[in-house]
């Protein structure tokens, strides 16, 4: 009576190892799936983000442009102003700098 008993429990034992292991390999591929989800997911945003920051470059360059040739025609229209504006932030730069 004890060796059919025993073979229950090994055969029982085997039935529950057997359905853990069918649970663990859905599980590995549901995260295998999962994985290429958010692969998939990370690309496309990453793609987005490209996009986004190209286009905050080019508007960038734009206004670095346009300051750019404000301050060229500023220094064309008053040169003396800008010379001095020059002299003194030279001046406020060697102080600073000076300074430990």
């Amino acid at each position: 009576m004890a060796t059919s008993n025993t073979a229950a429990t090994t055969t029982s034992k085997e039935k529950e190892l057997a359905a853990s292991k069918e649970a663990v390999a859905e599980a590995y591929e549901k995260l295998l799936e999962a994985k290429s989800h958010f692969k998939s997911a990370a690309e496309s945003a990453g793609v987005d983000l490209k996009h986004d920051a190209v286009e905050q470059m080019l508007k960038g360059r734009e206004k670095a442009e346009m300051l750019g040739s404000q301050a060229t025609s500023y220094m064309r229209e008053k040169p003396l102003a800008t010379l001095g504006i020059a002299f003194v932030a030279g001046f406020v730069i060697s102080q600073v700098m000076s300074r430990k």
